[in-house]
């Protein structure tokens, strides 16, 4: 397949960018497997299947899936296999060397949380890496959105307290979606990288 750019996927099939988490993580990864939890339309999947990884990519909606597969279909592109998830029914296990959660676990149940982080952690290789990127519900930016799951200051950071953390923040950031006067809404956000242990 020939290098594209970036952007090919994002301006033919008017998708969102990659997240920005991932495209700043993408330097420190190894191209290999990549498991990608709530990919949506697929603008992580498609990205990072440009880089070199066999993506498995899983979502709950299933026109989502089906967008994405048109574009697998269309493009003839082998290295992404796509399934129907739903992430509070699930339990898994593999063995990846990059699992990413960006923007989706607010929009999970709270008792799902745990095992899905463990999941994560268990199917990743040494050296692998976690991303995870999900809003929180702090005194500054409570959660107004009616989200079922929100991250408490430091409760992300405190699963991956045995990895190597690389990056982690609580920074303020925007949603996609927008307020009565059309502004996107702020939402502060707990964002991970960590990169498993030697053991």
């Amino acid at each position: 397949m020939t290098t594209r750019p970036d952007n090919w996927f994002t301006e033919k099939y008017d998708l969102s960018p990659p997240h920005s988490e991932v495209r700043a993580a993408l330097p420190k990864l190894t191209p290999g497997n990549a498991l990608d939890l709530g990919c949506g339309k697929g603008r992580n999947s498609l990205y990072l299947s440009q880089h070199g990884f066999n993506v498995t990519a899983w979502d709950a909606n299933p026109a989502s899936l089906d967008y994405l597969n048109t574009i697998i279909a269309t493009e003839q592109l082998p290295n992404i296999q796509t399934a129907l998830c739903d992430l509070n029914q699930l339990r898994f296990n593999g063995s990846y060397q990059f699992v990413l959660s960006t923007v989706v676990m607010m929009f999970l149940q709270p008792e799902t949380i745990p095992q899905l982080i463990a999941d994560m952690q268990a199917s990743t290789q040494k050296y692998g890496y976690n991303l995870i990127v999900a809003a929180m519900s702090t005194a500054d930016y409570p959660n107004t959105q009616a989200f079922p799951f929100t991250f408490k200051s430091g409760e992300l950071s405190h699963y991956y307290r045995n990895w190597h953390i690389v990056k982690y923040n609580e920074d303020v950031g925007e949603l996609h979606r927008r307020d009565a006067d059309g502004n996107r809404i702020k939402c502060q956000f707990a964002t991970l990288l960590a990169q498993k242990a030697s053991y």
